[in-house]
């Protein structure tokens, strides 16, 4: 079930153990321990057992989820293996296991992971977020500790997203703060302005408030943090000019958040970052991607040496002038780069054949790496990349669907859907979203859920609401015996499908949403069958027949064209554009 390739150093860890070869310059398929066998025993047991199909179909799925592979993470010492189903197994270096076996990662219902030089980082779906390695105290080196928990705001443990460096982890929370964890040696941080120097510490430190996103390398020492107004900020070690101050600025190690000028034209789609320099993905208003860099010249595809780019400069290749470009990933000291033409394009450092060009020469310009026949070519938009310290990825992960999903439910979190107020156990108010709610409970019901909320902490609140808004069960499953008799069941599907179908107004039969100013239709019967999010809201118990969201254009352009496609086809794909105007 999966395709995986790899490329580059094979120690540290040694991935291939049947191979002496420490340096694998060519793509070459990676397999997990037994998968071959596995595949066999399922095929062997699909041929035999013929009864209690039902079961068997979703027993066959569950094993396919664990194959399917949803993001590989990997750095210096460790890499980390993270499956549909979300389950992780990670190879780790350590000097007594000369075998270098995978083990489990006894942490469930995985979100991302994320690895840095001697430390993981892991997000559940929960809003948690764990630990090991380097300046995280635990008993023994495969414990996870519990990071969120460490933020001295109880309201503010819920993690959106986090992102490993060389020697620092960073946590954004729901509620949009930007924590940092650092084994300071760069001094890439410092928390207020009488502060000269800041030692290590364990506990997470509060960087920057009204941020969309962080940015960083497992092999950086430097971090970019995006706000809700698309402006960029930087600190770190700025050496080589990897920080895109400009070359007024001759400090080396930049200790406060500052502003970057001069930033590209378009949205700032991904930054990430190599120990000097630093590369950015932008799109412009008609969708054209472009490549862009600072820092080290031998690393950054400008094609010269010794030099630094002190500004943020585009990459300019025949090479991807005329493709879109799908996915890009940086490694140590150097960058590879995935088309939509299933063009696999790199440069920089190749010590290790990670460029997986068949030889061990540095790069100074874009070349195109031969690839591999890939199975699911068809489809390339599906193909990812990841890098690391000279370890190179490129595997197959059909998810885009699980972040349309997720970029759905934030939508709904705004402050204008949120009129509901329930009270915590201990007084604290929690806004609920009226939007879900009102079509999937009436008022009995709220009346009960606003009971079981009296007797829960903020923390168990989140998770309930975050069920009912995701129809999740397995976020806290305990949680949601509680509460599943006054959620609407999945039973009634047909019998709304039915009523709206039927419903002498015609305008009810159709979702309007608006954004940018245009209205888009679609309809609630396709709706329902596409998505559990979908299905939960138009459960209507109730006699409303709002039929419209304000807004959608919180959600990215890629999303919204991959929102209208799947919605007529049942299929994810790229830049496909179907658009039902009103």
């Amino acid at each position: 079930m999966n395709e995986i390739f790899f490329f580059g150093s094979n120690k540290k860890p040694k991935l291939f153990l049947n191979k002496s070869s420490k340096k694998i310059k060519k793509p070459i398929q990676f397999k997990f321990e037994n998968e071959n066998e596995n595949e066999n025993e399922n095929e062997n047991e699909n041929e035999n057992e013929n009864e209690n199909e039902n079961e068997n179909e979703n027993e066959n799925e569950n094993e396919n989820q664990i194959k399917q592979i949803k993001q590989i993470s990997t750095g210096n010492y460790s890499t980390i293996f993270l499956f549909k189903n979300g389950k992780a197994i990670e190879y780790l270096n350590e000097e007594n296991d000369s075998n270098q076996n995978p083990y489990t990662i006894i942490i469930e219902n995985i979100k991302k992971v994320s690895v840095g030089d001697l430390h993981e980082a892991i997000l559940t779906y929960e809003g948690k977020a764990f630990a090991q390695g380097k300046n995280i105290i635990t008993s023994n080196r495969y414990e996870f500790m519990n990071i969120s928990e460490l933020i001295e705001d109880t309201n503010d443990r819920i993690i959106e997203d986090i992102v490993c460096a060389e020697n620092s982890i960073y946590l954004l929370t729901s509620n949009k703060n930007a924590y940092a964890i650092h084994y300071n040696y760069h001094e890439q941080f410092l928390p207020d302005s009488n502060s000269e120097t800041l030692d290590e510490t364990e506990k997470p430190i509060l960087m920057m408030k009204n941020v969309s996103k962080i940015f960083s390398g497992n092999s950086s020492n430097h971090v970019f943090l995006l706000n809700s107004n698309q402006e960029l900020f930087g600190c770190g070690d700025n050496h080589t000019g990897q920080l895109g101050l400009g070359e007024s600025i001759e400090e080396e190690r930049i200790k406060k958040l500052t502003k970057i000028q001069n930033i590209p034209k378009g949205k700032i789609i991904d930054i990430q970052c190599g120990p000097t320099h630093s590369i950015m993905l932008i799109e412009n208003k008609n969708q054209k991607r472009k490549l862009y860099s600072c820092g080290d010249h031998e690393f950054n595809g400008f094609g010269k040496k010794y030099n630094y780019t002190y500004e943020f400069t585009e990459i300019k290749s025949s090479l991807f002038r005329k493709d879109r470009i799908l996915d890009f990933s940086v490694g140590y000291c150097y960058t590879l780069i995935l088309t939509t033409k299933g063009k696999l394009i790199g440069f920089g450092e190749n010590d290790y054949g990670q460029l997986g060009n068949g030889d061990t020469n540095n790069q100074l310009i874009p070349i195109q790496i031969e690839l591999p026949e890939l199975r699911f070519n068809e489809n390339i938009s599906n193909y990812h990349l990841s890098c690391g310290f000279n370890k190179s990825f490129l595997y197959y992960s059909f998810l885009p669907f699980l972040n349309l999903e997720e970029d759905l439910i934030k939508l709904f979190r705004r402050k204008e859907f949120c009129n509901i107020s329930f009270k915590t156990e201990n007084g604290e108010i929690i806004e609920a979203h009226k939007l879900i709610l009102k079509y999937r409970l009436n008022q009995n019901q709220i009346e009960k859920l606003q009971e079981i909320i009296s007797k829960k902490s903020i923390k168990e609140s989140n998770q309930i609401f975050e069920m009912i808004y995701s129809n999740n069960s397995k976020i806290n499953p305990i949680l949601y015996s509680e509460i599943k008799e006054i959620i609407n069941s999945n039973e009634k599907i047909e019998e709304t499908m039915k009523r709206i179908y039927l419903n002498e107004n015609e305008n009810e039969k159709d979702f309007i949403i608006e954004r940018k100013e245009k209205q888009y239709k679609f309809p609630k019967l396709i709706l329902i069958m596409r998505s559990e999010l979908y299905r939960g809201m138009f459960l209507s118990v109730t006699n409303d027949t709002s039929n419209k969201v304000t807004d959608y254009s919180e959600l990215s352009n890629k999303s919204f064209q991959i929102f209208e496609y799947w919605i007529y086809s049942n299929q994810i794909k790229d830049e496909i554009q179907i658009t039902q105007k009103k």
